[in-house]
């Protein structure tokens, strides 16, 4: 008889609590840790009813797969053959963040520290079924999540995934990042042109505040290091990507308690600007039963 599980599944070490609800797209709705005596959200807590509404926009963090961030009008044309994606999955005029965070997930497997859930995707008007893979490892000093893509058609699959945290927002919160060219939008919030990030986006020398600074943009040649400071709380979230993930979205929107920095392997629209001959998108392209995978770690600390 299978083993019936709560929804959110908690992990726990003896500092560190992660709470993950497979039922709520594979999101995670709380990540803490107990440093002398005191416990750090390190992101947002899940809204209430966010589980019980499956409203993954409403969670900590969710996984985002087949495709990071926007597809222009929801379709693209890969080598030869024209996609369009149905309406289910928009928001807007536009396909965004792809499937799987808005399905429920499976239990694979779970432990004290480590959990594993998948989700499948039959064919339908994303062409190309595959299976999607979250391993979440946690330990008294971080928390590593390894997220992993697998095609199962017949035919190369065009594929792309990424992380979509929530950090808490505080008036003296900073964000130190390394990133080479940031793509400016335009109007339809898909990108325009490719540019060196204005001077005043300061990502390397006192940080990046998000509470005067309003982004909605995807950065290439994404470091791999990001580093989240709360000054109030004397607190910092170290976070590494492998390479992977060579693409950052920072979204700062005005008057919210949240700000997102979201690794992803491939930048909005990757499909169509590949498509139109570009090779800095990071999109991937699998061969049959190929599996693409990276890990992101959280690593919080106190500042002495």
């Amino acid at each position: 008889m299978p083993q019936a599980h709560s929804d959110p599944i908690e992990l726990r070490t003896a500092r560190s609590t992660l709470a993950v609800s497979p039922a709520a797209g594979g999101s995670i709705t709380r990540f803490s840790s107990t440093h002398d005596g005191a416990t750090f959200d390190w992101l947002r807590p899940a809204l209430p009813g966010a589980v019980e509404n499956r409203d993954p926009g409403s969670t900590s963090s969710f996984p985002m797969v087949p495709f990071s961030n926007r597809v222009t009008n929801g379709t693209f044309s890969f080598r030869g053959q024209q996609v369009e994606l149905s309406q289910e999955f928009r928001s807007g005029p536009h396909a965004i963040h792809g499937h799987a965070w808005r399905q429920p997930w499976n239990i694979v497997s779970r432990s004290e520290d480590t959990l594993v859930i998948d989700y499948s995707h039959p064919t339908g008007s994303w062409p190309w079924p595959y299976r999607a893979q979250q391993t979440f490892t946690l330990t008294d000093t971080h928390l590593r999540l390894r997220f992993a893509v697998t095609n199962e058609s017949s035919l190369p699959m065009p594929v792309g995934f990424g992380l979509h945290p929530y950090f808490i927002r505080t008036k003296q919160a900073r964000l130190w990042t390394e990133v080479e060219r940031m793509w400016r939008v335009n109007q339809a919030a898909v990108p325009g042109s490719l540019i060196a990030p204005p001077p005043d986006l300061n990502f390397t020398a006192h940080g990046l505040n998000p509470n005067v600074t309003v982004l909605d943009n995807n950065f290439i040649s994404f470091g791999g290091r990001l580093r989240i400071q709360w000054p109030e709380w004397h607190a910092q979230l170290d976070v590494t990507a492998d390479p992977i993930y060579s693409c950052l979205v920072i979204y700062t929107p005005e008057n919210q308690d949240f700000f997102c920095a979201e690794p992803a392997t491939n930048c909005i629209d990757a499909f169509n600007l590949a498509s139109q001959g570009r090779t800095d998108t990071g999109l991937l392209v699998l061969s049959p039963n190929d599996t693409a995978a990276g890990d992101v770690t959280f690593t919080p600390t106190l500042l002495v």
